[in-house]
């Protein structure tokens, strides 16, 4: 176990929870592929990270399962690496994170997702995420 693993909090049904800090280390130090999970339309109205895999879980409108999900996931990376799900807060990429998990994938849930959770005036990225954090986004 390397000295990064210890950051990884166990979480049921998939490799763990890890921050938003610890992600952007495995992904850059190459033992693992960054895959934001969000829909095509919140990567282009709200920000996206240069150089993650764009596999959305859900697809707007209606947010209905993405039915190429499962063959897009499972070629995400030609070696067996880890594979670092991010979402806007922290929740889908748990869904994404399972089911990677049961096609036999190293999945890991980024905590605190790309935006955060909501501040006490309903707003985010003020209170966690990627983006608070200071860690590499770009806005179209």
């Amino acid at each position: 176990m390397s000295s990064l693993d210890l950051g990884v909090t166990p979480a049921q049904g998939y490799a763990g929870d890890i921050t938003p800090q610890l992600a952007h280390q495995w992904w850059q130090s190459g033992e693992a592929v960054l895959v934001d999970v969000r829909s095509d339309a919140e990567r282009e109205w709200v920000g996206f990270v240069p150089g993650a895999l764009a596999i959305a879980w859900k697809q707007w409108p209606g947010m209905a399962l993405n039915p190429e999900f499962d063959a897009r996931i499972q070629t995400a990376s030609p070696d067996p690496k880890k594979l670092l799900l991010l979402c806007r807060s922290g929740v889908r990429s748990i869904a994404a994170a399972q089911r990677a998990t049961t096609l036999g994938l190293e999945a890991y849930n980024i905590l605190e997702g790309f935006e955060g959770n909501p501040d006490a005036r309903g707003h985010r990225g003020i209170v966690g995420g990627w983006r608070f954090h200071g860690l590499p986004w770009k806005q179209n």
